[in-house]
């Protein structure tokens, strides 16, 4: 009886941990390829340590009826500007493709990030992890994001940073509800800009020359995606996908400075 009541006990533990691990999906990404479409330099001032925008792992977990996001770097995180959470300088843009097949879906992106969605890879729900108040943040999207988009962008109360990890939680409800497990994901990696120039959202500049709070690399016009990494392929963290994340950042100006072909990004998922 008790060598019955052992396996019982064991069964159960497996069962467990098998609906844990479901509950649960996690994708890598290469280290060293913060460079956005492979020529992109950090700004000048320290607080931009090596690796701060070279995303490494990204996990979504759901527990009951909410879902914890969890961004990992290569640096670890720092808070210079006192904002309070344990990280400063990265944003971080997570753009979800849901099993919700009765909302809106978006292919242009926020104000800032020069990047577009195809049509395949459309999104519907958006999570922005800043270390910025979330009210401040929600201040701005109403200002500067296009209304039909608005209900879709989820500010979670409070992100936070601790050793290489920015986390934050959001009720499933927000999502819409369904399984994240099954959803197709895509991380892009900025950094906050507390004095965003126009009707950019928080998101820092590439330059062609690198300054003192502006990336290098890229172009002084508008014309280029203000992205320093995202995922690509099967999110495996296999060096293939480094190209793939080049290719995905490709960008064309116009000798004006406007946009010839613009940075079209696809999605990732288990």
């Amino acid at each position: 009886m008790k060598r019955a009541t052992y396996y019982l006990a064991l069964a159960v533990l497996a069962f467990g941990a098998t609906v844990a691990a479901a509950d649960k999906i996690t994708f890598k990404d290469p280290v060293g390829d913060d460079n956005g479409p492979g020529t992109y330099t950090y700004p000048t001032d320290i607080v931009y340590k090596k690796g701060s925008f070279d995303l490494t792992e990204f996990s979504v977990s759901k527990k009951a009826d909410r879902v914890d996001f969890d961004v990992t770097v290569q640096a670890t995180l720092a808070d210079p500007w006192e904002l309070w959470s344990g990280f400063s300088v990265q944003m971080v843009f997570i753009f979800i493709r849901t099993d919700n097949h009765q909302g809106a879906r978006f292919t242009e992106t926020v104000p800032g990030l020069n990047v577009r969605f195809a049509e395949s890879d459309a999104w519907d729900k958006l999570v922005i992890l800043s270390p910025l108040p979330a009210g401040r943040v929600e201040a701005e999207i109403q200002q500067k994001v296009a209304a039909a988009e608005q209900s879709s962008i989820i500010v979670p109360d409070r992100a936070k940073g601790a050793d290489r990890t920015i986390s934050a939680t959001v009720d499933l409800a927000r999502l819409g509800g369904g399984d994240p497990s099954k959803w197709s994901y895509q991380v892009v990696m900025q950094s906050t800009e507390g004095y965003p120039e126009g009707r950019d959202l928080f998101t820092r500049k590439v330059n062609e020359i690198a300054e003192q709070h502006r990336f290098g690399g890229g172009n002084d016009d508008d014309c280029d995606p203000h992205v320093l990494d995202i995922l690509a392929g099967k999110a495996t963290g296999a060096a293939e996908e480094v190209q793939l994340q080049h290719e995905m950042l490709k960008y064309e100006c116009h000798p004006d400075g406007s946009s010839k072909k613009i940075a079209l990004l696809k999605m990732v998922h288990k």
